[in-house]
């Protein structure tokens, strides 16, 4: 079997910016919210997806907040957005998806432990991660643990994340502490770009295998020298960005295997769906809790 993990999060800002606003009959806006299911029974009718999780950043903040203050915050997001946070995750559960809100930590967490946990199930033929976020490239693992970008269709195993970003998933959190990921918050270290950062690491890994002497690195010398001097010079900055960039994988997650199966939608979607003004949205779902 496939496990389908979704970036809920993602998923719904992705339908707040791809598709026109809608006001439910009581005024509010839920135009994400109903994007956001359309996604879902999309992948359960097109994908044939059989076992689904959604994790969603039930708040923005995070414990990496703690550790660094520049890291992403829910400050600049459309209140029409935030807003409907809570009702998505209501909206996943009633079409009869586990669903894991994360506070302490991200939903990005959720994943790669639920990716560490079922990758290893041998019942479990392949985890597939629906989300195009590079955070989570660190979670592909050959062929069995992939990332699936829905809106291009396109699915990236170990060959295919080396193949765009110039290293292994398993630098993929030294390659952002060099480059930076703005969406996070993270700076990356001054002159370090993405072509840069992939010829080091591709060819030394890890920040603490790269040698001292930019010489050995294989590029320009004075491009080596400058790259090496920013390097040093922020060294512990550096690695405070790569533990902000590793993903976790102890968040407490009850449901096991068995769970993920989905067996139908809960009879609340039906009265969600007219609070959102949407309500031929359940004619389109193929089987509901306790039906055969």
């Amino acid at each position: 079997m496939k496990i389908h993990l979704v970036d809920g999060t993602y998923e719904l800002f992705r339908s707040f910016y791809g598709a026109p606003p809608k006001k439910s009959p009581g005024g509010r806006e839920v135009g994400a919210t109903r994007g956001l299911l359309r996604s879902l029974l999309a992948l359960i009718t097109g994908s044939g997806a059989t076992h689904i999780a959604c994790a969603f950043d039930h708040v923005i903040e995070s414990f990496r907040n703690d550790l660094f203050p520049g890291y992403k915050t829910g400050e600049g997001i459309d209140p029409h957005l935030l807003d409907q946070f809570p009702l998505a995750e209501e909206a996943a559960r009633a079409l009869g998806l586990v669903v894991w809100p994360m506070v302490e930590f991200e939903a990005d967490d959720a994943i790669a432990t639920a990716a560490a946990r079922f990758g290893g199930d041998p019942a479990v033929d392949q985890v597939v991660i629906c989300s195009p976020d590079k955070d989570l490239a660190q979670l592909v693992a050959g062929n069995r643990v992939v990332c699936w970008d829905r809106r291009r269709d396109i699915v990236y195993d170990e060959a295919a994340v080396i193949e765009k970003y110039g290293v292994p998933p398993a630098s993929i959190p030294d390659w952002l502490a060099l480059v930076g990921d703005s969406a996070d918050g993270i700076p990356g270290v001054p002159a370090w770009g993405a072509k840069s950062a992939a010829a080091v690491l591709s060819r030394y890994g890890r920040l603490e295998a790269i040698p001292e002497d930019p010489q050995q690195w294989g590029l320009p010398a004075g491009r080596a020298l400058n790259l090496a001097e920013n390097l040093r010079g922020r060294w512990e900055a550096a690695l405070l960005y790569r533990h902000l960039a590793t993903l976790r994988r102890d968040v407490p997650l009850a449901q096991d295997l068995t769970d993920l199966e989905w067996r139908g939608a809960r009879a609340e979607l039906r009265g969600l769906c007219a609070q959102l003004g949407d309500s031929d949205f359940p004619d389109r779902v193929p089987r509901w809790t306790g039906e055969s």
